[in-house]
C-alpha cells in the first residue's frame, strides 16, 4: 500500500486561509453578500488546486465547501446573512461530533486523519481527540456568541484574526502530549 499524496503545510495553509482572506477584504469594501459570493467561488477554487496537486478530495475540505456553497448560497439567496454567520458553528459542531462519535465507537478518528503526518499511541490519539472535540464544541459556542452579539463587520474580522489564532494557538498547545505519545521518535 503507498501512502497517500500530502500537500506542502504552508500550501495547505494558503488554501485554507486564502478564502478568509478574500472574505475579511471583499467584506470591508463591497459588504457581506459580496463577500460571500468571492468566499463560495474562492472555495471551489481551493478544492480544485488541491485536487489537482494530490489528486483526491480531503474528505473535511469537502464537508466543509459543501457546508459553505450550502449556506452561502442560502445567504445570497434569502439576502439573510443569517446563513453564512451559522456555518462556522455548524462545521464547528459537525467536527465535535464525529470526533465525540468515533470515540464513543472506540476509533479516535483524529488517527485517521492525520496517521500519515504523526505516529502516536492509541492513548495519544484518544486524548488528542477529545481535547479536540471539546475545542471545538468551544468554538461553536464562541461563533454563536460573537455572531449574535457584535456587529458584522466584527464577526467578519474575529473568523480571521479570532478563530484562526485561537485554532493554532490550541494546535501548538497539543505538542508536548504530541510528543509524549510519539512512537516515531519525529516529534
Amino acid at each position: 500500500m503507498t501512502a497517500k499524496t500530502q500537500l506542502n503545510p504552508f500550501v495547505k495553509l494558503g488554501l485554507d486561509i486564502g478564502p478568509l482572506l478574500l472574505f475579511f477584504v471583499v467584506n470591508a469594501k463591497a459588504g457581506i453578500f459580496a463577500a460571500t459570493g468571492a468566499f463560495m467561488a474562492a472555495v471551489v477554487v481551493a478544492l480544485v488546486v488541491s485536487y489537482v496537486m494530490i489528486r483526491r478530495f480531503p474528505v473535511m475540505t469537502v464537508v466543509s465547501a459543501i457546508i459553505v456553497m450550502v449556506f452561502g448560497g442560502l445567504t445570497i439567496f434569502l439576502h439573510d446573512d443569517t446563513f453564512i454567520k451559522l456555518k462556522p458553528t455548524l462545521i464547528y459542531l459537525l467536527f465535535a461530533l464525529v470526533l465525540a462519535g468515533g470515540l464513543i465507537m472506540r476509533k479516535p478518528l483524529l488517527s485517521v486523519v492525520f496517521d500519515s503526518m504523526f505516529h502516536l499511541t492509541d492513548e495519544g490519539w484518544r486524548i488528542l481527540t477529545i481535547r479536540w472535540s471539546l475545542f471545538f464544541f468551544v468554538m461553536a459556542a464562541l461563533n454563536e456568541i460573537v455572531w449574535r452579539t457584535q456587529t458584522t463587520d466584527f464577526w467578519v474580522s474575529f473568523k480571521l484574526f479570532g478563530f484562526v489564532p485561537l485554532t493554532f494557538l490550541f494546535a501548538l498547545a497539543q505538542l508536548p502530549l504530541m510528543k509524549k505519545h510519539d512512537v516515531s521518535g519525529t516529534l
